[in-house]
């Protein structure tokens, strides 16, 4: 393959571009916001992101590398094709979902990160357990993302892998270290345009590429491959159903989508941006989707990619940049590249600045240094921006199975996360013991089903399990959604348990070793006049009760605004006057 200088200029201009706008951000920043809140400023963008911008940035979280990949992957495997590309509709679901019922909760109670909930309930401990499986999310999905940007880069432009993904990490890990959410937002403006005009310029030139059938054909005949369209065993059904549940229902608790729902101006914007981002997700798989049937369209021993085809030769989850490079004019193919950089982009730098925001926040501060000065926590943030973004970069450039991991921790976070978050928001009554004991129990569950991508054998087998290629044994029960059931329900049974025993005196009090029945109970009733009620808001061992409380209360876990409504609820107004 011959090294294409024009590709070359066209990724540098292209990156320039990003990173010029990622400064630009950085600067509007320092501009945002009171010297005291420069940490959340960073964070959630000042709380001052407009519908524009924020259905953009929101969008291109979802839309990245993986997703346009996967996306025209599913489509051209034999045997799968678009009723196996789950992950448009499975997101988009999402979002609505997430608009639908956690939008409001969340922002109407001024959060700052998505474990702030969990640890104002359950404690510091449990905050900290949360934050593996959120973390674990985060990184290998980045890492992931630039293992695949760097496969396509070498695709299409005859360079180092290496190096192309080191240098994309690098822009990607520079304005988010300085700029924080407005760089990655406004970033993700630029970004989302790029993929959309790539990606779109790149279908007309293959579909009309003399070896391409026409799909219209193809989507339901058998012409050079099983047709497009795909359909779904009878026997694959609930494997299915296993699948999307988990990207609609797991693709909630993520501190990337909470982060934009949190740095809307209001409640009903962080709704309203979830259903733009819903309809932006589904715009931008079309191209994926026919990107993948023009591969499943192809005689491939007709063009310069010859015989055999990529799914015999293994590289059909490179099927879109082989398109972009075999069916495509040179400069052509170039638009798609920078439509793939654009979109791996604009995902990476929201997971490496989620897993930040969650650790500053969440661990160094509220768990380990309550009294840190903003400036602290500002630099504590740009230091694990750049680890993070080093960490992932390793991984892409390291591990043999980056995809392995990140199913396997997206797994967690549907099975852990998700159940944990619906208890804390929806479920009254939960406590700490329960969410330990239901973590714990999909925990188990889950790696005990087993995971190919990761050669992980089960050790328990469902009922339709069978072997692979490699005697792994593939489980066809829907055991990941039998997973977060049992962790939701086990939270639900033990925190009520405990709650009972401890109550009813079964158990003594000092037994209570995380203080999550009997010193909640005690906080909860012990000044009527002034404590803040329970139904609005529970104190925990992060905010030591004393006899009286002021409103700096509300920078230990929330956003003034939140209290303001607390402070003006007729039911609270009423309690003060008697």
């Amino acid at each position: 393959m011959a090294f294409h200088v024009e590709g070359l200029v066209a990724i540098v201009v292209f990156y320039l571009v990003i990173l010029a706008v990622g400064i630009w951000a950085a600067w509007k920043t320092k501009n945002s916001g009171s010297e005291g809140d420069r940490s959340e400023a960073i964070i959630v963008g000042g709380r001052d992101i407009g519908l524009l911008v924020g259905g953009f940035t929101m969008t291109a979280t979802w839309v990245g590398g993986g997703y346009i990949n996967g996306t025209a992957e599913a489509v051209y495997v034999p045997g799968y094709g678009l009723a196996w590309a789950q992950a448009p509709i499975g997101y988009s679901l999402s979002l609505i979902l997430g608009g639908l019922f956690f939008a409001k909760p969340m922002r109407s109670k001024g959060y700052v990160t998505m474990l702030d909930p969990f640890q104002q309930l359950y404690g510091k401990r449990m905050g900290g357990l949360l934050f593996i499986p959120a973390l674990m999310g985060e990184m290998f999905w980045a890492a992931a993302i630039f293992s695949a940007l760097g496969a396509t880069i070498s695709v299409i432009i005859d360079i180092n892998v290496n190096i192309s993904v080191i240098i994309s990490a690098l822009i990607a890990t520079m304005y988010t270290l300085v700029g924080g959410l407005y760089s990655v937002a406004y970033t993700d403006v630029v970004q989302l345009f790029c993929i959309f005009l790539g990606l779109w310029i790149s279908v007309p030139f293959a579909m009309s590429h003399p070896a391409v059938t026409d799909i219209g054909l193809t989507a339901v005949r058998q012409v050079h491959q099983a047709p497009w369209l795909g359909s779904i065993n009878p026997l694959d059904i609930y494997t299915w159903l296993d699948n999307f549940l988990l990207l609609t229902l797991g693709g909630i608790p993520w501190q990337a989508y909470f982060q934009r729902v949190l740095s809307s101006s209001s409640a009903t914007y962080a709704q309203v941006l979830s259903f733009l981002a819903a309809f932006g997700c589904l715009v931008m798989a079309l191209p994926a989707v026919l990107i993948g049937a023009i591969g499943a369209s192809t005689a491939w021993n007709e063009t310069e990619y010859g015989v055999p085809d990529p799914m015999t030769k293994k590289e059909a989850d490179m099927i879109l940049p082989i398109v972009l490079q075999y069916l495509c004019p040179v400069y052509i193919s170039f638009f798609g590249l920078g439509a793939v950089s654009a979109a791996v982009m604009s995902s990476a730098d929201s997971s490496i600045l989620s897993a930040s925001s969650m650790f500053a926040r969440n661990i160094y501060q509220l768990s380990f240094r309550q009294n840190a000065s903003d400036r602290e926590i500002v630099w504590v943030m740009r230091i694990t921006v750049f680890l993070f973004g080093a960490s992932a970069t390793a991984m892409a450039l390291l591990a043999s199975s980056v995809y392995g991991l990140w199913y396997l921790s997206s797994d967690l976070v549907y099975i852990i996360i998700f159940p944990q978050l619906l208890c804390v928001l929806f479920i009254k009554g939960t406590n700490t013991y329960g969410a330990i004991a239901g973590y714990l129990f999909g925990l188990v569950l889950r790696i005990t089903g087993g995971e190919p991508y990761l050669y992980l054998q089960p050790l328990i087998y469902y009922p339709g399990c069978y072997p692979d290629e490699n005697n792994i044994y593939i489980q066809r029960f829907p055991f990941k959604t039998l997973a977060m059931l049992t962790s939701f329900f086990t939270n639900i049974i033990v925190s009520y348990l405990a709650k009972y025993l401890f109550e009813s005196g079964t158990l003594p009090p000092k037994l209570d070793f995380l203080d999550a029945v009997v010193a909640r109970y005690s906080r909860e009733h012990m000044d009527k006049a002034t404590l803040v009620k329970s139904d609005n808001i529970v104190l925990n061992e992060l905010a030591p009760v004393n006899p009286r409380h002021s409103l700096t209360l509300s920078s230990t876990f929330t956003n003034k605004e939140a209290f303001s409504y607390v402070d003006s609820s007729p039911e609270l107004s009423n309690t003060e006057d008697n």
